[in-house]
């Protein structure tokens, strides 16, 4: 059977979509003959799919900014129709939508993260028009990755109507050093160089500009630039500097040094003029070198509490500051005539909104609200709802408690708000160390639903997520319901939930549903944050109920893993025959501590990294295991340190 697709203009994006639509439709029906043609947007050809990127066309949603914000419309019967986009990102979201609807899924990153069905196309009947309810849909790297793993992310984030991504640092090295140079000592390490990760970077950048999606760069780093170092990681090292180099670091507790022996962590002494326009000059230089970013990224330095305590910059506020450094920056772009959006950072320290200063082009600034204290047991829009409005601390230098409470991060938010209206987004955590305490993944995907659902209640057009890349385990639920949430905020939870478990687990798909839902439900995640008492009968006698949960699924989970034929489900089934045992020791562990018993926990706790790095082979697409260990070994410490005084 011959079809034809036309690509009615556009440039590198729609050529990409249309091998995409092509690729995928042969995959579905084999006995198709599909060839792409391109013409003008006016030519009607009988048998053939239009591709077309037309911010005017009649039958689109319509919308405030159609370069920036994504809309498609789609008609296809028999062999006729058309996909039509916004911009060319929203043509490829089309594309992919249209897919979707012919039975295609993509439950995770990677060629065997996706189910595509086998039957005919000789009768289709598609129409639909949609449009994003949220400008900002993206990921920012996070975790150990291997540069498959970035790729492979990078490839699902548009199948699941997202639109952006974010690499960090000049040269984001540090992540794939975490996953080539491994801890695990099951797996031969495989050290890489900076130059091959920038090489792989630059390979990375043009896979996100193929698919049209809005690219975020940097962040971290500008506060090393000005000292000529790399500021590459979190690495504590012995520096030499100059003396008038190192009279340009933060002054804190009457010395300039390294905070704690990390640049990335030291902040500057920004009431010195020479420091903010190091810092503007080296962004300018870069925006000027790299016109593929979209969204150039300006931090601070990481961490809290590390501001210059110098005389000059004492009585002045370091958002003052850094309003006085983006407006610097704006002013050497607009003379490079440079299209770039520079995203500011609502964070720590600069969550304390500027007292003097204001932005003088705020149509260059995109305002991200970054709320790494929050706590996740609540979501933004329940906390905001029931009235909680605690008064604001004032800001005290370098002695800050930094807000856990959502109400205290969203009051802090809407100060900012007063001062700028402007474009901005949420830059989130939720799928970076906390979704670790959830057995089930149940609750975690609920509180990023319910984020992502009312984000316009926070007058917040989106998200990045900071997040490890590898966020599938047990299951995917958190990633398909924050997509589905940026994407339509209309949506329940629930009917989000059950779709997904049916898209999964096929037939088992309101089982699993219970059983992710039972486990979350038995999984105190709040007392594994630390916000109830280390010593906790209530939260042990859950964590007691969860051996009886998994070997009541176990036959299940064992059955569908041998019998599954379909390759995506097998490897999900598969996986959670792992996951089940790793329940078991977790929930001997979790009991034991929460009843104040620490006898042993070392040796069992080595067993389970033992167990994990064992099975990383099996899981690493869908688990970050270096980053369970670190997280999970770490709470475990903090607990085991409580109770260790208590029992003095």
């Amino acid at each position: 059977m011959e079809w034809k697709i036309e690509r009615a203009g556009g440039g590198q994006t729609v050529a990409f979509a249309a091998d995409e639509l092509r690729k995928y439709l042969c995959e579905i029906d084999p006995e198709l003959n599909v060839s792409i043609l391109k013409s003008d947007k006016s030519l009607r050809l009988e048998n053939t799919v239009k591709l077309l990127a037309d911010a005017s066309f009649e039958k689109l949603p319509k919308l405030d900014d159609p370069e920036a914000d994504d809309a498609y419309y789609i008609s296809v019967r028999g062999k006729t129709g058309v996909i039509a986009g916004s911009n060319e990102r929203a043509v490829l979201l089309g594309a992919y939508r249209f897919l979707h609807e012919l039975g295609c899924r993509w439950l995770r990153p990677g060629k065997n993260g996706e189910i595509i069905p086998k039957k005919s196309l000789c009768d289709i009947d598609v129409a639909c028009a949609d449009a994003a309810s949220y400008r900002h849909r993206g990921v920012c790297i996070e975790g150990a990755v291997s540069f498959g793993h970035v790729a492979d992310m990078i490839d699902w984030l548009p199948k699941a109507g997202m639109n952006a991504y974010f690499t960090q640092f000049t040269t984001p090295y540090t992540f794939f050093d975490r996953w080539y140079n491994t801890e695990n000592p099951y797996i031969a390490p495989e050290p890489v160089d900076m130059e091959t990760v920038r090489s792989a970077a630059s390979a990375h950048a043009e896979q996100i500009k193929e698919r049209g999606m809005m690219y975020h760069a940097v962040g971290h780093g500008w506060t090393c630039a000005p000292l000529g170092l790399e500021g590459a990681s979190w690495e504590s090292k012995q520096h030499e500097l100059p003396p008038e180099t190192r009279e340009m670091l933060a002054m804190i507790g009457g010395k300039r040094d390294f905070y704690y022996g990390v640049a990335l962590n030291t902040n500057l002494c920004y009431s010195n003029p020479e420091v903010r326009e190091k810092i503007a000059e080296a962004i300018a230089t870069y925006c000027k070198g790299r016109p593929d970013v979209d969204y150039l990224h300006f931090w601070l330095a990481d961490g809290a509490n590390n501001h210059c305590e110098c005389e000059n910059c004492i009585d002045t506020l370091p958002s003052d500051y850094y309003v006085q450094m983006l407006n610097r920056i704006d002013e050497l772009l607009e003379k490079e005539s440079a299209a770039a959006k520079i995203v500011f950072l609502i964070y720590v320290d600069l969550l304390w909104e500027p007292q003097k200063q204001r932005l003088n082009n705020p149509g260059r600034f995109v305002l991200m609200f970054a709320p790494i204290t929050r706590t996740y047991s609540d979501s933004f829009i329940n906390s905001s709802d029931a009235g909680d409005l605690p008064e604001l601390m004032p800001y005290v230098r370098n002695k800050l408690v930094m807000p856990s409470k959502v109400s205290e991060n969203i009051r802090r938010l809407s100060k900012w708000q007063e001062q700028f209206s402007g474009d901005s987004f949420d830059f989130d955590y939720h799928l970076m160390w906390d979704h670790i305490y959830d057995l089930g993944g149940y609750h975690t995907a609920r509180i990023l639903f319910e984020d992502m659902k009312n984000l316009d209640k926070m007058k917040l057009n989106g998200m990045m997520s900071c997040q490890l890349q590898r966020a599938f385990f047990p299951t995917g639920l958190s990633m398909y319901a924050m997509s589905a949430a940026l994407w339509d905020k209309t949506k329940s939870f629930e009917e989000v939930a059950a779709k997904y478990y049916s898209e999964a687990f096929g037939e088992h798909g309101d089982e699993m549903q219970k059983y992710f839902k039972a486990l979350t439900g038995l999984c105190d995640t709040s007392y594994l944050r630390g916000e109830k008492p280390v010593v906790n009968e209530a939260a042990a006698k859950k964590f007691a109920q969860i051996p009886k949960t998994v070997n009541a699924m176990m036959p299940r989970i064992l059955s569908s893993a041998q019998e599954e034929t379909e390759p995506c489900r097998k490897k999900l089934w598969g996986s959670l025959v792992i996951h089940g045992q790793l329940c078991l020791y977790m929930a001997e562990i979790y009991g034991s501590v929460a009843s104040g018993n620490i006898e042993n926990l070392d040796r069992r706790w080595e067993n389970v990294k033992d167990y994990l790095r064992r099975a990383e082979p099996s899981v690493h697409e869908m688990l970050d295991v270096q980053f369970y260990i670190s997280v999970v070994g770490g709470m475990l410490q903090r607990k085991r340190a409580e109770i260790e005084k208590i029992l003095k």
